[in-house]
């Protein structure tokens, strides 16, 4: 489970090493090619006679005929970053093909293969059912318990708030909760996580099932699952208690507005119904895919007791019912929440003070885009064009979102609450070589380096040449650096000028020129 989406693949460690030769995994033919800063970086897509693809992402570039074809399109388009189809005959590929090398491109924290196989539907398939084998002789890792009273009647503990439940170890493996006393709906949620033999990353577990008094409440296996359904991970993890504690429940009951696929069966959508005199067994069974499992057992004894802590609402100044929308003014600031931008009705609280635009904590999950419009006739019209809107870290900084200008009106799209606020550019990119410097003789380089920053509103785009003609330089967001490879043989003269232009997102821009030498 990653932020805002579950996880497509298999992630593929290369011991922090790039250039590992990777081949295809069956036959086909390269049916998408995309070169991007962010996301999968260089990615490579390959469409398989069975209706099934693979998908290979993060590369440090490709091999062969597709690299050829991913060059020639790069200077034709004048563009790093592209996206192709091949047709069907144009790159075909067999079993074992040298298809292109491990990298670090893109929004990669580190270098590594990600690996997917996708269905004929493209919904990601957990690649693991295709025979991958990873060993794993380790159970599941239980992090927590959590229970849930639903409803006004409903009560855990006396409590009509969440509760975390204290487990006992038992010397089996298994665990047993300590008893609680309940009357009423109750839904259930688990923080579990798998590891594999060789490295102790925390990945996902592949089966939660759930029980009580031995009839089947919910099934939950990571078997697919489809891109236009991967954000609803908000609505089946607890939202506001990942952003305070940094730990995943995941909620073992479906509430509305939840079609996950990856829920296969419940009754009564996984809730339970525990009634007065009467004890009962609630049973979670977490299973990895080599089989290894935990089960954790919870006793319930079934009985109305008084409420001492009841659920406590926090009515802030709007109320949003979710399957409405609303658009809300605060001072400058006007606010557009689409029709079931919310999971459920919520009260939000929302203030404006002068540029700044309190929109509410970030503990509330938004499944689509809400419009933030601000009026900047305050500002000079000659700094009109160089102000943003940003999302303020907590030491107040704007980080810019892509911002759009009508008139004296700014907008801005988000998917999150929290603080946003006017910012405003006016300084140019810096550019400065990095591995050369001006009139120097560099006959042995195998690169030419050139470092690019912008600490306001960031790089929007670049474009450099070499004695006018254009040139590919590979942009690595990540150190701030463009690269350029002689090998690549665009020019063959001995003095050589280079010209590159910098420009950040509000349209300031930097030129840099320099002369070196070659033999």
């Amino acid at each position: 489970m990653r932020t805002n989406h579950f996880h497509a693949g298999l992630d593929i460690r290369t011991q922090q090493r790039q250039g590992i030769p990777i081949y295809a995994a069956a036959d086909g033919f390269v049916n998408r090619i995309r070169v991007a800063h962010f996301g999968y970086g260089k990615a490579l897509y390959i469409q398989h006679p069975n209706g099934y693809s693979t998908v290979y992402a993060h590369l440090q570039k490709y091999a062969g005929e597709i690299q050829d074809y991913v060059k020639k399109t790069q200077y034709e388009n004048e563009s790093y970053e592209i996206q192709v189809y091949p047709k069907a005959g144009q790159l075909p590929v067999k079993k074992g093909d040298l298809i292109g090398y491990t990298g670090n491109s893109g929004s990669s924290g580190g270098p590594h293969l990600h690996f997917e196989i996708r269905d004929n539907a493209a919904r990601p398939m957990n690649p693991k059912l295709f025979g991958i084998n990873v060993e794993d002789t380790r159970n599941p890792l239980i992090n927590s318990v959590f229970v849930y009273p639903q409803g006004e009647d409903s009560h855990v503990n006396q409590n009509q708030n969440p509760q975390q439940l204290r487990l006992i170890p038992q010397n089996d493996g298994n665990y047993i909760a300590e008893k609680i006393t309940a009357f009423g709906t109750l839904g259930f949620g688990v923080s579990t996580v798998d590891q594999q033999n060789a490295a102790n990353n925390r990945n996902g577990v592949f089966r939660i099932q759930t029980h009580h008094n031995g009839e089947k409440s919910i099934d939950i296996v990571f078997d697919r699952i489809s891109f236009d359904e991967t954000r609803y991970i908000n609505r089946f993890t607890d939202y506001a208690y990942f952003k305070e504690k940094k730990s995943r429940i995941q909620k073992l009951f479906i509430e509305r507005n939840n079609p996950l696929s990856i829920l296969k069966s419940s009754k009564n959508n996984g809730y339970i119904s525990v009634t007065d005199s009467l004890s009962s067994s609630y049973t979670i069974f977490v299973t990895d895919f080599n089989g290894n499992n935990v089960r954790i057992s919870i006793p319930i004894d079934g009985t109305i007791l008084p409420i001492k802590n009841e659920k406590i609402t926090e009515e802030h100044n709007h109320f949003v019912v979710a399957r409405e929308g609303a658009t809300i003014v605060e001072g400058k600031f006007s606010i557009y929440i689409p029709p079931n931008s919310l999971y459920e009705d919520a009260y939000l609280q929302i203030t404006s003070d002068g540029d700044i635009l309190n929109f509410h904590e970030d503990n509330i999950p938004l499944h689509t885009n809400v419009t933030i419009s601000v009026d900047v006739s305050n500002y000079e019209a000659s700094d009109m064009d160089k102000v943003f809107i940003g999302k303020l870290n907590y030491r107040g900084e704007p980080y810019y979102r892509s911002t759009s200008r009508q008139g004296n009106v700014l907008s801005t799209k988000v998917r999150e609450f929290g603080k946003y606020g006017l910012a405003i550019d006016t300084i140019q990119p810096e550019i400065t070589a990095a591995n050369f410097s001006d009139k120097q003789w560099i006959s042995n380089h195998q690169t030419l380096q050139v470092k690019i920053d912008d600490k306001q509103s960031g790089i929007k785009n670049y474009r450099a040449t070499l004695n006018g003609k254009w040139i590919l330089m590979e942009y690595e967001y990540k150190n701030n650096t463009l690269t350029y490879d002689f090998s690549e043989k665009v020019i063959s003269e001995t003095e050589n000028n280079l010209k590159l232009i910098v420009t950040d997102n509000v349209g300031n821009s930097s030129k840099f020129e320099t002369t070196f030498y070659r033999k």
